[in-house]
């Protein structure tokens, strides 16, 4: 391992875990939704590795859609910039997330499908990084818990690159890591 890449970011979490903790989640997910078709939201772009991979491992009949939120002016307000093709009417969703951190999106989005009368509404995400927590907000499915270190890989992005990742790396020297992305992404691949 190169020192200077070894002191800039580090491998949190393998692709072997993400793999075997998904599959936990799923299990958990097949469980609790025998005899239902739950629709999967999932909110883009982060989670499209996460969504794929915790969707090939159910078991029972899903639907997937996906959303997309956006925000602006000063106060940082949550709008959203693509909604789902399908009305969430009376049916049983589960939110997708990649990362929940302040909890303030989704809770802007719990707000939102509340209005549009789902019969069910649950969580699963792949990070809850709680020491950034703001607000409370329920998640019912979560897959690691994690620090305040900025991730990418596996859907997680540094200025759109590094989301195709197969781990979960954390910049560890923000500096060092901006001033050579091109041997980062080289010494992540390995």
């Amino acid at each position: 391992m190169s020192e200077a890449h070894g002191e800039t970011v580090t491998e949190v979490i393998t692709s072997e875990s993400l793999s075997e903790r998904i599959g936990a989640l799923a299990d958990a997910v097949n469980k609790d939704y025998q005899g239902r078709t739950p629709i999967l939201v999932s909110v883009l772009k982060g989670t499209l590795p996460f969504i794929a991979d915790l969707g090939r491992r159910l078991t029972i009949p899903v639907e997937f859609d996906f959303l997309q939120l956006t925000r602006f002016g000063e106060g940082g307000r949550i709008g959203i910039a693509l909604d789902t093709g399908d009305s969430l009417t009376h049916r049983d969703v589960i939110l997708v997330e990649d990362i929940v951190d302040t909890g303030l999106s989704l809770q802007t989005l719990h707000q939102i499908l509340a209005e549009r009368h789902v019969s069910s509404l649950s969580t699963v995400t792949l990070l809850d990084k709680v020491p950034r927590r703001l607000v409370d907000v329920p998640l019912e499915y979560r897959g690691f818990e994690v620090g305040d270190e900025y991730l990418v890989g596996y859907g997680l992005d540094w200025q759109g690159k590094f989301r195709n990742l197969p781990g979960i790396w954390a910049i560890l020297d923000r500096p060092a890591f901006e001033r050579d992305l091109t041997g980062q992404f080289a010494y992540m691949y390995g």
